[in-house]
């Protein structure tokens, strides 16, 4: 079953104190790459979330957006008495050294805003093997509606690609029927040259050298090794795409090998119908290529 390169995946989560929300957007990309958009502290699960997409997604670039709500509780809100304390002792004693009149009650009224007296809210250290079971949760469930939405597009491009497996196979038994013929055409369009050639000038030609060269062209443009090489691979390509596993590097080389063998026939048989067929064979290998871009 072919999976697409691209799809999208969202998934949710919510407690007591936290919510999460996972986005997966997959992309093309020859080799697996994984990005992780998340606020801190929560990157650097990169690794962890990129162990668990290696395990459904095998080529592509995958976008992962992390998203974290921590819920405030009374909690969050305290005082250090420990620094306020000691920052209290320590402005007390500096005004009664420098003589302040008020005893430093004015500087007082400064000393929450001294660092570690109120902690700055979201300081609270998060402990990250405790949520990660949370997030891979639903982690896994963006990723199965990502990989349902990869299985509907391969299902489509599947079938598409095969109707093109079919239009190239029907090019090609014409071509098959095609190729007996052009070694008799060349003849007869030689020997009504050289035909009238000779009677311009009263000359006569030796039979067998109008076999000879009629023997050195059918040589040449014998086409039959190739057409039955791409035949086989049309056989090739079709079970392929028929296989349980999506193997879109598979697809990508037997095209390029089905291009060659295409290419070699067009080089090789000259004849009008046979190049009119090749021409529309390399259009549809291009349509392939252009599909299998986007096949894992």
């Amino acid at each position: 079953m072919l999976l697409s390169m691209t799809g999208f995946g969202e998934a949710r989560c919510q407690t007591e104190m936290l919510s999460f929300s996972v986005e997966l957007r997959a992309l093309n990309n020859r080799y697996l790459k994984v990005t992780l958009r998340a606020p801190d502290p929560y990157h650097l699960l990169e690794a962890e979330f990129e162990k668990v997409i290696r395990k459904s997604v095998k080529r592509g670039t995958i976008q992962v957006h992390l998203r974290c709500d921590q819920y405030a509780v009374a909690e969050d809100f305290r005082i250090n008495p420990v620094a306020l304390a000691s920052y209290v002792q320590q402005i007390r004693e500096i005004a009664k050294q420098l003589g302040l009149p008020d005893g430093g009650q004015s500087l007082l009224s400064q000393v929450a805003m001294l660092p570690g007296v109120v902690p700055e809210a979201g300081s609270k250290v998060y402990q990250l093997h405790d949520h990660w079971p949370i997030i891979e949760k639903v982690l896994q469930d963006a990723l199965d509606r990502l990989q349902a939405m990869r299985r509907d597009e391969g299902k489509a491009m599947a079938q598409e690609l095969l109707c093109h497996r079919d239009t190239i196979a029907k090019h090609l038994d014409a071509i098959r029927s095609l190729a007996p013929q052009v070694a008799t055409s060349f003849r007869d369009r030689l020997y009504d040259r050289v035909k009238t050639l000779l009677s311009e000038h009263d000359v006569q030609i030796d039979r067998n050298d109008l076999i000879r060269e009629v023997s050195i062209f059918a040589e040449r443009s014998d086409i039959a090794e190739e057409v039955v090489r791409l035949a086989t691979h049309l056989v090739h390509f079709e079970e392929i795409v028929k296989e349980d596993e999506s193997s879109g590097r598979k697809l990508e080389f037997l095209t390029q090998e089905m291009t060659r063998e295409t290419n070699t026939i067009g080089s090789k048989a000259s004849d009008v119908d046979i190049s009119k067929r090749v021409v529309e064979i390399k259009g549809t290998l291009e349509k392939i290529r252009e599909l299998i871009q986007n096949v894992e």
